[in-house]
């Protein structure tokens, strides 16, 4: 049975940083697509981050390029999303998410099976 348990979230004022870690059991996280999503209260949920961890490549879009960072430990199962440079607007839930095989072009929801519960980021000016 695959599981994700992210953690890693908090608290922080403008300009801090965080880093989540989400934990997979149930599968080996080298040959599969990891995500990061968040949703904001009344906002839609989006990806911030993605990578092919069989290959080690990654995209982000625009709203988070150069402030946010994918990582991966196979040793331990484990991806990373290191967030820097925080804003207010990045205040949201924040998902972690797989699908087995390969990235697909950009990051939706609909192409990810496995998801975990969510760690809450809170961003204060």
């Amino acid at each position: 049975q695959v599981q994700l348990v992210e953690s890693g979230g908090g608290s922080v004022q403008t300009e801090g940083s965080l880093r989540l870690s989400c934990v997979a059991s149930g599968y080996t996280v080298d040959n599969y697509c990891m995500a990061w999503f968040r949703q904001a209260p009344g906002k839609e949920r989006e990806g911030v981050g993605k990578i092919n961890t069989g290959r080690g490549n990654t995209y982000y879009p625009d709203s988070v390029t150069g402030r946010f960072t994918i990582s991966q430990d196979n040793a331990k199962n484990t991806v990373y999303l290191q967030m820097n440079s925080l804003k207010p607007e990045d205040t949201a839930m924040y998902y972690c998410a797989a699908r087995k095989g390969n990235c697909k072009p950009y990051i939706h929801q609909q192409d990810f099976d496995y998801w975990g519960q969510g760690t809450q980021v809170t961003v204060s000016s």
